[in-house]
């Protein structure tokens, strides 16, 4: 395994149609609410990636653009080929990979021209309805423009520049509203702004190497450009342009970009949401919130929109809740090194659920551990949105196995014992509809409130050593031992079970 040269999103196409990942929708289809739903009902089939070539209003002559790309990162198969790997490589194997990666740092190189610019629209040619924006979910208040879009942004005093996801919905032709969260890179970013009474230049980049959505879906410490990173994994230096009207630099090979600013006024805010977020919830109410004035688009020859279906439903996990489950683990388990806790032997993060929670297992070494293990992950900044609930396990219990854990957490906890820790009133996700309206009051409070919860679910030391328990402090697991096992399956043909044939 070495690092893969620089993809675009078209070589990713390719890959992925390779390899039996992609299936082209030809038929007709509406965005208007009939894309998502095909895009869900894909996903609940456990299907391959979407690209969309009929969309309704789209598919004519002189079209600006026709297909719309979703779910590529949408199995932990496909991001096993994005990252280089084979399609069945092991969930640790990668979470141990991007563990390194998300580490080694190539700065970006500048270069004079790309493929994004082959079309620089500005003035009367711009126009956000050229593009086959989905209005992806019933309840959605509108179109979503920003669902799989990189957002960057670069701070006005230290020139870092940060790259994000963050949600925005199209309000007419040359403006987009958005969720600009403050505790998010570029809502830091953009309190600096404020302060100046400056709007913030800001691009969303819409089609380019996946590893970048891989990259800016999940947190990056403040420190660091997420493009430095993109370098690292690539083994080379992004290759960058400068934009057209805003001071700010974007792949050169990406599909769309949507050049603009966000103004400090609250006068030029404009309603946005409701919106099937993460969750799986229209977990917020509409407001008025901050406003992208768009001053240019640029685009390839015949663009494709790259978009993705939020919301990760019971079987219906989309490719945010992939690519967050394998980040998450990683750095989570980069968070437990630093903080110098040894045993731990994987992190898991079940897709369904985000990173709002975590299963850790360890090899356990001492009574307190996996309460410091909770200590750690609570206190580190990137899990603002991620690991409410910290589930700790032996080193017998398969992470990645829901009846595994739960079987722990039922026969290795007593729950009026502190193997259950709540941490109240500490910063967390704004969109967790499980938490308190009043928690989620972002305007005043600055930042969402969650109760955290860790569920200590290992083999407590504080019972007594019992003979009867073959001299340890928690009774035997009454498994088959191997002799026995060895003896059935010597026998396995002769017990001439009826109406049942199967190997041993």
């Amino acid at each position: 395994m070495t690092e893969s040269s620089f993809f675009d999103l078209r070589t990713t196409l390719n890959l992925l149609e390779r390899k039996g990942e992609l299936t082209h929708v030809t038929g007709e289809v509406d965005w208007d609410v009939e894309l998502g739903v095909v895009t869900r009902e894909v996903m609940r089939r456990n299907g391959p990636a979407l690209l969309f070539e009929n969309i309704k209003g789209y598919h004519h002559s002189g079209a600006r653009c026709t297909r719309l790309a979703a779910s590529i990162l949408g199995s932990f198969r496909r991001i096993a080929l994005v990252l280089g790997f084979e399609e069945d490589t092991p969930y640790n194997t990668m979470v141990e990979y991007v563990l390194e990666h998300n580490a080694k740092l190539i700065p970006p190189v500048m270069v004079d021209s790309g493929a994004v610019q082959e079309h620089v629209l500005t003035g009367n040619q711009i126009n956000l309805y050229d593009f086959p924006v989905p209005r992806w979910h019933h309840l959605d208040g509108g179109r979503y423009i920003g669902t799989m879009g990189c957002v960057v942004t670069k701070d006005p005093d230290t020139k870092r520049v940060n790259v994000g996801i963050y949600r925005s919905m199209i309000v007419d032709e040359c403006r987009m509203a958005a969720l600009l969260g403050g505790t998010q890179g570029w809502g830091l970013i953009f309190a600096k702004y404020k302060e100046r009474g400056e709007p913030m230049p800001v691009a969303f980049v819409f089609g380019w190497d996946p590893i970048m959505e891989f990259i800016a879906g999940t947190p990056v410490p403040p420190e660091i450009c997420e493009y430095d990173v993109m370098g690292g994994y690539r083994g080379a230096p992004a290759p960058l342009i400068k934009c057209k009207t805003v001071d700010l630099e974007v792949p050169a090979s990406a599909e769309i970009v949507i050049e603009g600013s966000v103004s400090p006024d609250p006068a030029t805010y404009a309603m946005e949401g409701p919106f099937g977020e993460y969750s799986g919830y229209v977990a917020d109410v509409p407001a008025k919130r901050p406003v992208i004035q768009v001053s240019a688009i640029t685009h390839r020859n015949d663009p494709i929109f790259r978009g993705t279906l939020e919301g990760a439903l019971p079987g219906t996990c989309g490719e945010n809740s992939y690519l967050t489950s394998i980040q998450r683990a990683a750095i989570a388990r980069r968070i437990m090194r630093n903080a110098g806790i040894s045993g731990v032997l994987q992190t898991y993060v079940h897709p369904i659920t985000k990173g709002t929670s975590i299963v850790v297992q360890i090899k356990k070494q001492y009574e307190g551990q996996p309460k410091q293990i909770a200590a750690a992950l609570w206190g580190d900044r990137s899990s603002m949105y991620q690991n409410k609930i910290v589930i700790v396990v032996d080193e017998d219990i398969d992470p990645s196995d829901y009846e595994a854990v739960d079987w722990a957490i039922n026969y290795r906890i007593d729950p009026g014992s502190d193997d259950l820790v709540i941490f109240r009133g500490i910063v967390g996700s704004a969109l967790d509809p499980g938490s308190p309206p009043e928690n989620r009051l972002v305007a005043e409070l600055g930042a969402g409130i969650w109760n955290r919860l860790l569920i200590d679910a290992t083999k407590t030391w504080r019972f007594p050593r019992r003979a009867e328990w073959n001299n340890q402090k928690f009774p035997p697991v009454s498994t088959n031992r191997p002799a026995d096992i060895e003896r059935v399956k010597s026998k396995w043909s002769s017990y001439r079970f009826t109406n049942w044939k199967t190997e041993f």
